[in-house]
């Protein structure tokens, strides 16, 4: 999906920007003539790597909302990078998409943020994942350091932590039924969003339209996609949680 790029006056002074546009296309500049680079389309910066005895691990994740795959190093970096891929807002998202470097007053440093982002109005947000109990005082420096770069071009910045446990659950579930094939058909689809317009428990509003084996799939990605709503922090899915029309709340 194309959208625009948001419009502001960027700064940028005293950062610059190492990304990869494509294999064996590396490119360097300052964040003030970089910034406005599609960086939810760019590969890697670096390797994933699987460090001997480290805790970290290369792995992907096949994103529905880019329809490609994108990497993470950790259980707490596929959370996130599910919950962004079942964010209506994402419309786009890449892994380790630069180098952003700077000095300290002391050192050269550079810090490769986890995820950047770009959101469906055109604005861009840089994501480190790490845990409140796992930040070590480089690690504040360099998100201390990443926000200032991301408040002088107009992105967001978040440093993310541990997301509520109930809510991963569900969104794991649900990610089961993300793919395009899951979506069944039409007929299906149609006829669970008008059974649902009114919220009634999953089992027996699934069991209106057809046989629950063969309706469930379809309820789900429903749900992915945001086209049905459930109450998805509370409990976990069961037969008897509410489902109702998009946007609803209990």
């Amino acid at each position: 999906m194309s959208v625009a790029v948001a419009a502001v006056e960027p700064a940028g002074g005293g950062f610059s920007l190492e990304f990869v546009e494509s294999v064996g296309s590396r490119c360097r500049g300052t964040l003030a003539t970089c910034w406005a680079e599609p960086f939810e389309a760019v590969l890697p910066v670096r390797p994933f790597g699987w460090p001997r005895g480290g805790s970290s691990f290369p792995v992907w994740w096949w994103s529905a909302t880019t329809n490609d795959h994108v990497g993470f190093e950790s259980w707490l970096e596929r959370d996130h990078l599910m919950l962004l891929d079942f964010d209506p807002d994402v419309v786009g998202l890449a892994a380790q998409p630069f180098w952003l470097r700077w000095h300290d007053g002391v050192r050269q440093r550079r810090h490769a943020p986890d995820f950047f982002v770009r959101l469906a109005d055109g604005r861009g947000v840089v994501i480190d994942v790490r845990a409140d109990d796992r930040i070590e005082a480089s690690d504040a420096e360099a998100f201390t350091a990443t926000a200032t770069a991301c408040a002088e071009v107009g992105w967001l910045f978040r440093r993310v932590g541990v997301p509520g446990a109930v809510l991963v659950a569900n969104v794991r579930w649900l990610a089961r039924y993300r793919h395009p094939r899951c979506a069944g058909a039409a007929a299906v689809a149609d006829r669970l969003v008008e059974v649902f317009a009114e919220p009634r428990p999953l089992f027996g509003g699934a069991a209106e339209v057809g046989d629950r084996i063969a309706v469930l799939p379809v309820l789900y990605h429903l749900l992915w996609r945001r086209l049905l709503a459930a109450d998805l922090t509370s409990g976990l899915l069961g037969p008897s949680t509410m489902v109702g029309p998009a946007g609803w709340s209990v």
